[in-house]
């Protein structure tokens, strides 16, 4: 595992109760050099997120990784759900679109 995202998961289930963290680095999807921790998508399910509409949950979140916002991340597609609501979705996350700046 990379040391971005070892940091993200480390902050992230020392903060919450989890019951589901998925963290997919998208960063080769977008242009820029092999090898990078710059573009990641989050599903994260926890009861924490009870009661906190979603612009809340985001902040939540942004605020947890303010640090690797700061610098390394330049982008983060969140997907945040309660249990129940998780499985409201069939605990299935939207496939993330193409960036267009790939291979310019």
């Amino acid at each position: 595992m990379a040391k971005v995202e070892e940091a993200i998961r480390s902050k992230l289930t020392q903060a919450l109760n989890l019951q589901l963290i998925q963290i997919e680095n998208e960063s080769d999807q977008h242009s820029g050099p092999p090898g990078r921790e710059s573009h990641f998508k989050l599903t994260l399910v926890s009861d924490d997120f009870n009661g906190l509409l979603p612009v809340k949950r985001h902040q939540k979140i942004y605020g947890l990784l303010a640090e690797e916002m700061a610098g390394p991340v330049h982008a983060l597609a969140l997907h945040l759900h309660t249990l129940k609501e998780w499985q409201a979705k069939g605990e299935q996350r939207p496939d993330s679109p193409n960036c267009l700046g790939v291979g310019s």
